[in-house]
């Protein structure tokens, strides 16, 4: 892209082939179009709808999914139909959720080409001509006005007191003023290049005419949309751990038949029943359900985000939040409100504040409005908060203006820095008031030098707490002269005083801030603003603390990748930086194994939204390409919304490993019963190939999705965010897994040997149904275990968690049904157990809560001794 601001007019014309009177010839612009195409952004080719589907069954689970589909059909001969169903259900919600999802790339490029203008005025063949924006091309000389959207990005050539939005694209928070300025350093910032103007943003004042230097992909936001197209999908820290999960159960699964098979044969069993019971375990060993359990949690978690307006566009966004060690947050909109507003009016002798606010309301354009007894203004942001600052002192601009008339007016220009007004008087004559930069102002005012030095210090003070200050003066007249202009108006000046005003920050924003740090959270603005303004801003909100250091984007252009990725701890503050920038900033956190959450509003926050492992977008400032490049949109604009995400992602991931933790820990135990009764050669299987897929069916799914809706535990917001990149099986928790499964197995083992050897009456049927019945109801009773890792049951309650315990009543009853109903037993060659047995039975079904509340005691007590042992010297 060429340097076109680091040009002169001149130049820029010449290297174009352009004429600022005459523009492009027609056929110069036809042939220019064919060379460079549409003033458009481009776009990528959507894959088709089979490619897509295919591309769903790369998913490891889902082959497993689909093979234990198969294996139930064959396993109950064709009979048995219902939890090859399932399976194929899950399977087909998934693959529905997921293509729903593919689409958010297309969708921000989608809202960029939006943006561009429909129309546009150029002078072609020296003639002005409306034209489709599409058809403009590199040379034409386009005219601007207050309104418009930018088509294109230009060189000003002429501009009359011109001001552009350009908060969408490079985060400043008030409006640019422009003007035909000579070249600039090769190296200015985006939002200083007072020369140009940006396609997508907006005109807010005054006009210019400009040659277009950029079109379509090649503009500053193409650039963006170029940056969104190289992206791609990333996976979440979940889908990582469910590619983990599955994998190890594949090959667990396949271990499981080979070795089931190769142990009977090598026996002398009967090879087709050997075979069939092989099968029977490797499906129940898979959780077929554990894909649908995930995504019911995670939907039931964006239910519950929802009300906490947050939107979640993809399921597992909100669980990645739960592991983010990283917030980066822009500054415009997001920390502050986007709204400029007076903080502090300065008098020299501490009085006349009304007397400041009724000039700066009086030589203002901006418009005031009631909305019940709250003031709104239209117009230019500076303007604006001058009237609602004099209106909340009771200073109406209407009755102000009612009082004293506009008879005259110089407007605001960047070269004066001055913008004048004159009121007619009640009794008489004129009143001229001056507001402007306030080291002009006090030049053209009479103040002595030890006051002048006074009006200098403070306004320096001002601006060294990033405040944009503004002075106010006026003069008394009795006659007009006859030409009003500067030399006539500006001259021999009262100084009236000072006023500052910055975009605040929002007022629940320091208490976010703060709750990030406690949880383990680093917060870190990233913004297009002023240095000085941004490191203001963080510093009231507590981002920036001692130690640490604020850079900016030129900065980082001299600073290697690596280098940033060595100090990227040290910086907590990011200043006039770029989309590269940005996306720079969150790589490096990402290289040091953090989990990077993005909030942002703008164009030029999308492309780190999508390189970023979350991207927050804001709903009610953000625009549609953040939001379309974003995975969740917060409705209220509001920080503080992304520490309630937090914690809700915490207490996702929790639950989704506590139904983990139940089903796997419940499925080695099965896995367990079944091996070591071939290894050791019972007589007979204690469960036939029908108890364990009814089994399955059973303790499978209620009892975990039950644990999927278990409440947030206490203290979870006071915990280090978890590592990402750590296995799930790390922390104690395969130890855990192991031995509670074993624990499992070694009951229903006992179950069937205390039926077959102590309790004998009924026969083998009696050992099978104990075992059978141990198994399931163990199964059942383990799930109120497993709600909390560390805390006993009856700490959290018995009774908290009504989803538990309807699930828990609910696989009673359909085991109690299995179990004493001849025709359900029947099929499932079960017999009625004697009040002996069923002892039996209940005794060793308890004996997981038991032992599991024996342990989570023992380790309660180990903190505590720990937590009191004196610090060794």
């Amino acid at each position: 892209m060429a340097n076109w601001h680091g040009q002169s007019a001149a130049q820029v014309l010449t290297e174009l082939e352009s004429s600022r009177e005459r523009g492009l010839s027609r056929g110069e612009a036809e042939a220019r179009l064919t060379r460079y195409g549409p003033n458009r952004l481009e776009q990528t080719r959507k894959k088709s709808l089979p490619l897509r589907l295919l591309g769903q069954l790369k998913d490891p689970m889902i082959l497993v999914l689909l093979a234990a589909a198969g294996l139930s059909l064959w396993a109950g001969g064709g009979e048995d139909w219902l939890d090859a169903a399932i399976i194929l259900g899950i399977v087909a919600v998934n693959a529905c959720i997921s293509l729903s999802q593919e689409d958010s790339a297309q969708r921000a490029l989608e809202a960029l080409r939006q943006m561009s203008a429909p129309q546009a005025r150029a002078i072609r063949d020296g003639r002005e001509v409306r034209l489709d924006a599409q058809a403009l091309v590199p040379g034409d000389i386009i005219r601007l006005e207050a309104g418009d959207l930018v088509p294109a990005d230009g060189r000003i050539l002429e501009a009359a007191g011109l001001e552009t939005d350009e908060s969408a694209l490079t985060g400043e928070s008030a409006p640019v003023s422009k003007e035909a300025a000579g070249p600039l350093p090769q190296d200015t910032p985006l939002a200083e290049r007072v020369n140009m103007v940006a396609a997508s943003t907006v005109v807010t004042r005054g006009r210019c005419l400009c040659v277009v230097t950029a079109t379509g992909m090649d503009t500053e936001v193409g650039r963006i949309a170029g940056l969104l197209l190289e992206k791609g999908e990333s996976k979440t820290p979940l889908q990582k751990k469910m590619g983990e999960i599955s994998a190890t159960l594949s090959f667990v699964c396949l271990c499981v038949c080979a070795v089931m098979f190769g142990v009977g044969a090598l026996q002398g069993r009967d090879l087709l029943g050997m075979f069939l019971t092989a099968v029977s375990l490797a499906v129940a060993a898979i959780p077929e359900g554990l894909p649908a359990i995930v995504t019911i949690v995670l939907a039931m978690g964006v239910g519950r985000m929802a009300k906490r307006r947050a939107i979640v566009k993809k399921l597992p966004a909100v669980e990645t939040l739960g592991c983010a060690g990283v917030v980066c947050s822009d500054k415009t909109g997001t920390l502050t409100q986007n709204k400029m507003t007076v903080t502090e009016v300065w008098t020299p002798q501490g009085k006349g504040r009304q007397e400041a606010l009724t000039i700066a309301a009086l030589c203002s354009d901006a418009v005031l409005t009631w909305r019940g007894k709250t003031p709104v203004c239209t117009g230019d942001p500076t303007e604006a908060a001058l009237v609602e600052a004099a209106a909340r002192d009771g200073l109406d601009k209407a009755q102000l203006e009612a009082q004293y008339p506009r008879k005259g007016e110089l407007p605001f220009d960047s070269q004066r820095k001055l913008m004048t007004t004159i009121h007619a008087r009640p009794g008489g004559g004129f009143r001229v008031l001056v507001k402007g930069a306030p080291d002009v102002l006090a030049a053209r005012c009479r103040l002595s030098p030890e006051l002048f030095r006074w009006v200098n210090a403070r306004n320096e003070a001002m601006a060294d707490r990033a405040l944009r200050v503004l002075g106010v003066a006026c003069r008394e007249l009795e006659f007009l002269p006859r030409e009003l202009n500067s030399r006539t108006l500006e001259q021999e000046l009262t100084f009236v005083g000072l006023i500052g005003m910055m975009d605040p920050p929002r007022p629940e924003a320091k208490r976010a801030v703060e709750q990030c740090f406690a949880a383990g959270i680093r917060p870190v603005m990233i913004t297009g603003d002023h240095k000085l303004t941004a490191v203001a801003v963080a510093r009231e909100l507590g981002i920036y603390r001692p130690g640490d250091l604020a850079v900016t984007g030129e900065d980082l252009d001299f600073l290697p990748q690596s280098a940033l990725e060595e100090e990227v701890e040290r910086f907590s503050v990011y200043a006039r930086v770029s989309p590269e920038h940005k996306m720079r900033i969150v790589k490096a956190w990402q290289a040091n194994e953090k989990v990077v959450a993005m909030t942002g509003d703008g164009v030029n926050d999308a492309p780190a939204l999508k390189t970023a492992d979350i991207g927050c977008a804001m709903g009610r400032s953000g625009t549609d390409v953040a939001k379309g490049a974003a995975d969740m949109i917060l409705t209220d604009d509001n920080f503080a919304t992304i520490v309630a995400a937090v914690e809700e992602g915490r207490s996702i991931y929790a639950n989704i490993k506590k139904a983990i933790h139940y089903l796997l820990s419940c499925n080695i135990g099965e896995i367990l019963t079944i091996f070591c009764a071939t290894a050791l050669r019972f007589p007979q299987m204690p469960l036939t190939p029908v108890q364990l897929l009814w089994l399955n069916l059973v303790t499978d799914s209620l009892p975990a999705l039950a644990l999927g809706v278990e409440n947030a535990e206490e203290g979870i917001m006071e915990q280090p965010p978890r590592d990402a990149s750590a296995s799930l099986f790390a922390g104690g928790f395969a130890f855990r897994l192991a031995w509670q499964g074993v624990m499992v197995g070694a009951l229903t083992l006992a179950a069937w040997f205390l039926g077959w050897a102590v309790l004998p009456q009924g026969g083998p049927g009696a050992a099978n149904t104990m075992a059978f019945a141990t198994l399931t109801l163990s199964q059942l009773f383990h799930a109120f275990d497993v709600r909390s890792e560390k805390a006993s049951l009856f700490h959290i309650g018995l009774w908290s968690n009504p989803s538990m315990n309807k699930a828990f009543l609910i696989g009673l009853a359909m085991q109690l049904a299995v179990l004493c109903l001849p025709p359900l037993q029947l099929v499932f060659g079960t017999v009625v157990l004697t009040l002996p047995q069923w002892g039996m039975v209940l005794g060793l079904a308890l004996t997981p809560v038991a032992v599991c509340e024996i342990v989570k005691a023992v380790g309660r007590s180990k903190k505590r001794i720990g937590s009191k042992e004196p610090a060794r010297v």
